[in-house]
């Protein structure tokens, strides 16, 4: 059930003439009342032949009427209107339900306290099987204006207790981080205008897709501005940016002009504040082995970025220390996801992109996020966006499981948070980004399969399995996915690395015990993986008798290793088969 408090306005007989008129597709059918604030000797023109719409806005406009005359200042925003609408899979409710709905709707809003005898004059109109509207005139019996501060969130939070009560479809409680919905006068124009998408939905779908190619507030209003998107930035007399706002070409007001939209009316994290903190956050210090990342493809930097945000997320601890650091990296494993949508091949573009659209809402929450930390992702998809080379099978591969174990590990931090709306939305990503996970899979798997070693190597790498994960063994050698990864585990080793370490680091890295098909996710992290060179073992064990050696020198005991210790070797290769 969805309770919509509309702007407040200040012609009472207007309305009651659109909610007792015919509608504007004629959709209004037998208007009348449920309820009131005092049915007993109310107009209802609906049912009384004899009453007129100008009588019950002169009866509702009341209390206004004497405070206005009372005071020099007029009331002029005094008309609440509030819809009401069930479903469309809800039961159908009569007309004692809907009274009691708008009895309890008006209560948590404040408009009618419950005992509140001094309290606005209001009415519920029906005119359709599936919703009602409240209007209400907001000056109390009393001359006083009720409290309405946070209407909207206690008239949620009452939806939700009456869904539960009625038995009807119960929605996600909200937090005040949602995207404001389109109004009818929205949707009415962009069907109108021929467009699929209202004004204000464009505009968030263009500034999200260009958030990856900039590295500032500047350059993303430049970025827009070449997309042919009107930016209308705010300075101060020093020329710093302050504001901006954003319009779409061809979206005019009744005069002619251009419609502009600032960015955090468009949805709350696209203020310039928060665009600011996510952009222009400070880079840390480089790792050490970052030199080493520098040389890998931009796809295989974001699937190693993405091991950074598995770890953030599950190791927040139950006391919120850490949440800061997860939301950031929630916050840009969504723009890691746009970017990869913006140069994925064509068949998995729109998988992606609507896998972009969907996270979107699971971006944002009530917790602050240490942008500065999610720096990593946020390089890695800026560098996906600038790349002018696609990536091959195996490293889009990698990357779209990479980025569904996220979504999922995103999805599963939400939940524990309690944070309701933003759950459902990366559960939605999930399986989007699941479809494009299997299709990215899919020629990869009919390559592998071509080539699987022979009976005698499946024997020792099934053998490899059962030691590394046996919990999960027999999952993973009965996935139709078992002969592709038993060639990519001969092909590592060949390499020179060792399949039994190699099926340990990726168990360790995704858990399988969630996994719909563990060999196909094991495939694409061990072809990540083993694509490095293997380490030289000869040439770690003289580094590691040198590093002892020069422990030993600069020890001013003079302490020696106990007599017999063996420097370190090799361990015997397996024989040939």
């Amino acid at each position: 059930m969805i309770a919509a408090i509309k702007p407040a306005g200040s012609n009472t007989r207007g309305l009651l003439a659109y909610l007792y008129g015919p509608g504007r597709h004629d959709e209004h059918l037998d208007p009348h009342l449920v309820t009131g604030f005092a049915m007993l000797g109310m107009p209802d023109p609906g049912r009384d032949e004899n009453a007129t719409l100008t009588e019950l806005g002169h009866y509702l406009d009341g209390p206004v009427r004497l405070r206005n005359s009372e005071f020099g200042k007029p009331v002029t925003d005094h008309v609440w209107h509030c819809p009401v609408r069930a479903a469309p899979e809800d039961r159908y409710l009569s007309d004692s339900e809907w009274g009691d709905i708008a009895q309890r709707i008006v209560q948590a809003a404040g408009i009618a306290p419950d005992g509140d005898d001094l309290a606005c004059r209001w009415i519920a109109v029906r005119h359709a099987d599936d919703h009602i509207h409240i209007l209400a005139t907001t000056v109390r019996e009393d001359g006083r204006r009720p409290k309405l501060h946070d209407s909207g969130i206690r008239v949620g939070n009452e939806c939700r207790e009456i869904e539960k009560d009625y038995g009807l479809r119960r929605l996600k409680k909200g937090d005040r981080t949602a995207t404001r919905r389109p109004t009818q006068a929205e949707m009415h124009k962009a069907e109108r205008l021929g467009w699929e998408q209202t004004s204000r939905e464009w505009l968030q779908d263009r500034i999200r897709a260009a958030i990856p190619h900039a590295t500032s507030a500047e350059e993303l209003l430049a970025y827009l501005e070449a997309d042919d998107i009107l930016v209308k930035p705010r300075r101060g007399p020093s020329g710093d940016l302050l504001g901006y706002a954003v319009g779409r070409p061809g979206d005019l007001n009744k005069d002619g002009e251009e419609i502009f939209h600032p960015g955090g009316k468009i949805a709350p994290d696209l203020s310039l504040p928060k665009l600011k903190a996510r952009l222009e956050a400070s880079a840390p210090e480089e790792h050490p082995t970052a030199r080493r990342n520098r040389l890998s493809t931009p796809w295989h930097q974001a699937t190693e970025a993405l091991d950074a945000l598995h770890a953030e997320i599950t190791s927040t601890s139950a006391d919120g220390s850490g949440d800061a650091r997860a939301q950031a990296h929630v916050a840009a494993l969504g723009e890691l996801i746009e970017a990869t949508a913006q140069k994925a091949p064509a068949n998995l573009r729109a998988q992606l992109r609507s896998a972009s659209e969907r996270f979107a809402r699971a971006q944002r929450s009530q917790i602050r996020a240490e942008d500065r930390v999610a720096h990593s992702l946020r390089t890695a998809a800026r560098d996906i966006t600038h790349t002018v080379t696609g990536p091959d099978g195996s490293a889009l591969a990698a990357l779209t499981a990479a980025l569904l174990w996220a979504a999922i590990l995103a999805a599963r931090w939400h939940e524990a948070k309690g944070h309701a709306q933003q759950a459902d939305a990366a559960r939605r990503a999930v399986q989007l980004l699941q479809s494009a996970a299997d299709n990215s899979l899919a020629s990869t798997l009919t390559e592998l399969e071509a080539r699987r070693p022979g009976e005698g190597t499946h024997h020792t790498l099934a053998h490899d399995v059962r030691a590394a994960v046996p919990e999960h063994a027999e999952r993973i050698l009965t996935d139709p996915g078992w002969p592709a990864l038993a060639t990519v585990l001969a092909d590592a080793e060949a390499g020179g690395h060792r399949p039994h370490q190699l099926l340990k680091e990726a168990a360790a890295q995704r858990e399988l015990t969630t996994a719909r098909q563990p060999a196909r996710v094991l495939i694409t992290r061990i072809q990540h993986t083993s694509r490095n060179p293997a380490p030289n073992r000869r040439a770690e064990a003289a580094r590691l008798r040198s590093t002892t050696a020069s422990a030993f020198n600069a020890s001013p005991l003079g302490i020696q290793p106990p007599t017999g210790t063996a420097a370190p070797t090799s361990q015997p290769s397996r024989p040939r088969r």
